[in-house]
């Protein structure tokens, strides 16, 4: 089934709109999404290699617009959306912990957000809410996100067809592994 899933990604990464629809899951994921853009950005690059940067440009600059849009949601709509997209997360119960040490972490966890599995959006909503600086907001996303997505880009670039074998043969290992990872940002932050 993954596999299957995995040939499909291939395919729809081939075609000529797939950069704005890496643009518009980028976005979303920042903010509302659950699925993070690697799932694309990742076939894409395998597709066409010669495009990685590119790629990863559209990546980073869509998901940190996104991020942005999530901030406000953060800072304006907390109690219309906020909480509900925390309540999918089953974070809601360490709200008020997690609020009081983000106060003195806040810069540091959009950073470990930006870069790891961990749910970007949660960060977003959570630096809007308790007004982090929107600046220092927007300056460590672009960093971490350009950190991560121009990492990934790089790293399948320079190993181009032997990149495609390891994903291809070990794409479910690959896939429990980025599940460990997630759960364990959530841990984590």
């Amino acid at each position: 089934m993954l596999k299957n899933l995995y040939l499909k990604t291939l395919k729809v990464a081939e075609k000529k709109s797939a950069n704005y629809f890496l643009a518009f899951i980028s976005f979303i994921e920042s903010s509302i999404f659950p699925i993070p853009p690697d799932v694309l950005i990742i076939p894409m690059i395998l597709a066409k290699p010669h495009r990685a940067f590119k790629i990863a440009a559209i990546a980073t600059i869509s998901s940190v617009i996104g991020g942005v849009l999530g901030y406000f949601i953060g800072l304006f709509l907390w109690n219309e959306i906020g909480e509900s997209i925390l309540n999918a997360y089953h974070l809601t119960e360490n709200f008020l912990t997690i609020k009081h040490k983000y106060a003195e972490i806040g810069n540091l966890a959009v950073l470990i957000a930006s870069i790891t599995p961990f749910p970007y959006k949660v960060i977003t909503l959570f630096s809007g809410f308790v007004e982090m600086n929107l600046m220092s907001f927007l300056l460590i996303s672009i960093i971490g996100r350009g950190l991560r997505f121009f990492l990934v880009a790089g790293i399948l670039y320079y190993l181009g067809e032997k990149a495609k074998y390891f994903i291809e043969k070990y794409l479910n290992l690959l896939f429990v592994m980025f599940c460990f990872l997630l759960i364990l940002g959530f841990y984590i932050i």
